[in-house]
């Protein structure tokens, strides 16, 4: 639905073909697009068929394809951000590490021409930013090649974790986990809070048929971001004095309050009355978690007693993407300041295992990697 969406935007289909056969499985499918309706809705519909035997291929195996290809850069690093994803997510799911995940429905040449399709198509359009509203999974079960799961597949959930999801929308699977993916790997911004102006709207019509319209529709226009102050989020801080724990208790105590809904979690040393050193354990969380966060405070450490706060915070838009350095995929956080103007960060959890697996030290594999992510971040 993605791909037929993007060629009624006006992707060209020659070109679209051309460039998928660089893959070496132009002989295992067939590509076919025809005009289509759902519920008096006239769009394209794509269907890919194939011939493949082969439908179960290793992470690696698929990033030496798309390398091969000779695609242009910007399709390339788009093709392997959505496949990175995906084994980022199964590896999460299966406790295995991305690189060795072993794919199953998104390993056969029907996901493989979907993924690379959708990477072709964006770049077409060379988007500034991707825009989304919430994402419909639907209900109900699907069969997946581990059994038979509840609406969304495991992979699906997880590849929506930072996304604004609905339920129930409709009777069946309405995201899978390769839409799921390219979503994750695309998308800027969730519930855009600035100006859309479209120019031209195009329309993938899908195959099911569903109690709405089973229609994909993709927009292009002109954002406009929103530069006014963020929005405030009335949050809650939780504190305790405690003189009576040793600093070894503290640890536990603070991963339970994590644990719980705390979004942060600090001590601070101070002294009490009769001179008696302490910490104040503190806890940041919102107004869903209050109540389990205070309880974890009570029930895990030695207090009898804590005050709570509460008070306002403002939080900056943030996107995160996935980018390829020399030594490795790393999370880069951006965020959007009030004035328009973005700041960067790579993931620390990312650096620290990159270093080590390429036996260097953290701050030469830091330097290294900013040094990598700047520029990209520059030509694009």
């Amino acid at each position: 639905m993605h791909l037929a969406a993007l060629l009624d935007l006006g992707v060209e289909e020659q070109w679209l073909r051309d460039e998928l056969a660089r893959l070496p499985v132009s002989a295992e499918y067939t590509l076919t697009l025809t005009p289509a309706k759902k519920m008096g809705i006239s769009g394209t519909q794509a269907r890919v068929t194939t011939v493949d035997t082969e439908d179960h291929r290793h992470h690696s195996t698929i990033v030496k394809m798309i390398q091969t290809a000779g695609y242009a850069d910007g399709v390339e690093r788009r093709a392997l951000d959505i496949f990175q994803a995906i084994a980022n997510a199964e590896g999460k799911i299966h406790d295995v590490a991305p690189e060795k995940v072993h794919f199953h429905e998104v390993g056969a040449v029907d996901s493989i021409v979907d993924i690379v399709a959708a990477a072709l198509c964006i770049d077409y359009f060379n988007p500034d930013i991707i825009l989304s509203n919430p994402v419909e999974v639907g209900s109900g079960f699907v069969n997946c090649a581990h059994g038979r799961f509840p609406v969304p597949a495991p992979a699906t959930q997880e590849l929506l974790a930072a996304a604004p999801c609905t339920y129930g929308g409709v009777s069946g699977e309405s995201t899978t986990p390769t839409g799921a993916a390219i979503l994750a790997a695309n998308v800027g911004e969730y519930q855009p809070t600035g100006v859309f102006t479209p120019h031209k709207v195009g329309y993938g019509i899908g195959h099911k048929d569903f109690e709405v319209p089973n229609v994909l529709r993709v927009a292009l226009g002109d954002y406009t971001p929103q530069q006014s102050t963020p929005p405030t989020t009335q949050h809650f801080k939780l504190e305790a004095n405690i003189d009576d724990m040793t600093p070894e208790a503290f640890q536990p105590v603070m991963q339970a309050l994590f644990d719980t809904g705390a979004v942060d979690v600090y001590l601070t040393p101070i002294v009490m009355k009769k001179s008696r050193a302490a910490h104040c354990l503190t806890a940041l969380t919102d107004a869903a978690n209050k109540d389990a966060v205070a309880a974890a405070m009570l029930n895990e450490s030695s207090t009898i007693g804590l005050r709570i706060l509460p008070f306002e915070k403002i939080v900056l838009p943030r996107t995160e993407q996935i980018i390829s350095t020399s030594l490795g995929e790393v999370r880069v956080k951006q965020v959007t300041q009030p004035d328009g103007r973005t700041r960067w960060k790579t993931e620390h959890d990312d650096v620290l295992q990159l270093a080590a697996a390429a036996g260097v030290d953290y701050l030469t594999a830091k330097n290294r990697i900013d040094f990598e992510v700047a520029s990209q971040l520059q030509d694009s």
